[in-house]
């Protein structure tokens, strides 16, 4: 344990990271007014993919952790996205 550095970010930082995720919040939500079909939902996800890598990056600090563990956590997406892309291979086959 003392071996450990310690990062310390700047508030600014943090507020910066708020602001995008705000933006982006109103952006996903904005997003369901324009009408783009069977892309709707696909933008919304973008919106959600990007929002996620900053809470994990910025607020999770795994920018600043050891390289498993961010392995391990590439880990856990690729097998949620592997069970959402078997389950819409599912409805769509149906």
């Amino acid at each position: 344990m003392s071996e450990e550095k310690h990062h310390i970010v700047p508030y600014r930082v943090y507020v910066f990271v708020l602001l995008a995720l705000l933006a982006l919040t109103f952006a996903s939500i904005g997003i369901t007014s324009i009408e783009l079909g069977e892309f709707t939902v696909a933008a919304a996800l973008i919106f959600a993919c990007v929002k996620t890598f900053l809470v994990l990056t910025y607020f999770m600090h795994l920018k600043y952790d050891k390289k498993y563990i961010v392995a391990m956590v590439i880990f856990v997406f690729a097998i949620f996205f592997a069970v959402i892309v078997i389950t819409f291979l599912d409805y769509l086959y149906r």
